[in-house]
């Protein structure tokens, strides 16, 4: 019976001394809220101050360091896509570097404002893997899922895609310009384009794809009119006067011949669409130009400056009564 008494009376000691210690806890958080409650009170004028402050110097740098950013989407031509990238490096640690006479060389009007330019590739798998750009092989297509599949045998394939030598194999890429103020195609934008076309290898190999393009569209324009004059010497011969030609599945040879008109139409259109492509190595699709940046704390300092110089000053005058508290008591312990 003692054994249990003094079993019961132990945990009774254990349970009071938990309770003790939680309310001990609460009243720790409580006495803390108002010594802070206080600490604001005495220093109100201070607090007011430096909030005051910290908002019109946010304010302030808000609106006269605003960043901007600008996209221009572009394809790069002939192969170009490296050369394209490693530009783009150079181009970035000029502005970095704060090189303003390489970049007032090339064009660029402001370039103090410029801070960052960087380039991506516009991710569209499915372009890469059906891509048959009708002047290469049909097999193309399946060439490329293959290595698509090969390449991610043995890891994630959403890495992959956006590996860097995946990545450069796609046909759009995003130019990515970061500016202190607004930008315009005329004193920005185009300068840069002109030089990432300033190449004379590039040109060269502009004018032999063009070349080579003009004279498929001839040939295959030669071809349509050949095969019109046959189909002309068929209606003569079948008696069929109408202009409006309608043949009949039994003819199998004639319809293969329409059937080869009809691709060397659909051939010449997207050749055309080339020579559109064609018109610059790095050709300019699209762009959208000052977004206003608003990531980190672009636009927010008139927040973010009165809570930095308020913790500050708490941190600053809690670390003196800190130090001040440190010092009596190493004091006392000397005397």
């Amino acid at each position: 019976m003692s054994q249990n008494s003094t079993n019961s009376d132990n945990q009774e000691i254990d349970l009071t001394l938990i309770s003790n210690k939680i309310k001990g806890f609460y009243d720790g958080i409580g006495t803390s809220i108002f010594r802070g409650i206080l600490f604001f009170k005495r220093n109100l004028l201070i607090v007011g101050i430096l909030f005051i402050a910290g908002a019109a110097l946010g304010t302030y740098l808000d609106v006269n360091n605003e960043t901007f950013d600008s996209k221009i989407i572009v394809r790069p031509n002939f192969g170009s896509t490296d050369y394209l990238y490693s530009k783009i490096d150079l181009l970035d640690s000029k502005i970095k570097n704060r090189d303003t006479l390489f970049l007032k060389s090339i064009g660029v009007e402001n370039p103090t404002d410029l801070t960052k330019i960087e380039i991506e590739p516009v991710v569209d798998i499915y372009s890469l893997v059906n891509y048959n750009e009708k002047n290469a092989a049909v097999t193309q297509n399946t060439q490329n899922f293959e290595l698509v599949k090969l390449l991610a045998e043995d890891g994630d394939i959403n890495k992959v895609i956006k590996d860097k030598a995946t990545s450069k194999n796609y046909y759009s890429h995003t130019i990515h310009l970061v500016t202190k103020g607004f930008v315009t195609d005329d004193k920005t934008i185009d300068p840069i384009l002109n030089y990432l076309n300033n190449n004379s290898y590039f040109d060269n190999l502009k004018k032999i794809y063009v070349e080579n393009v003009n004279l498929n569209i001839k040939k295959n324009e030669e071809m349509i009119v050949q095969i019109n004059t046959l189909l002309e010497k068929f209606s003569t011969a079948s008696g069929q006067k109408s202009d409006k030609l309608v043949f009949y599945n039994e003819n199998t040879e004639l319809n293969e011949v329409l059937k080869t008109k009809q691709a060397l139409v659909y051939e010449i259109g997207t050749k055309r669409e080339q020579l559109v492509n064609f018109e610059n190595t790095i050709k300019k699709n699209s762009s959208i130009l000052n977004i206003k940046n608003t990531e980190s704390v672009n636009g927010k300092l008139k927040f973010v400056l009165p809570l930095i110089l308020i913790f500050g000053f708490v941190f600053i005058r809690l670390f003196l009564n800190f130090y001040r508290r440190q010092t009596l008591k190493a004091q006392q312990n000397i005397t």
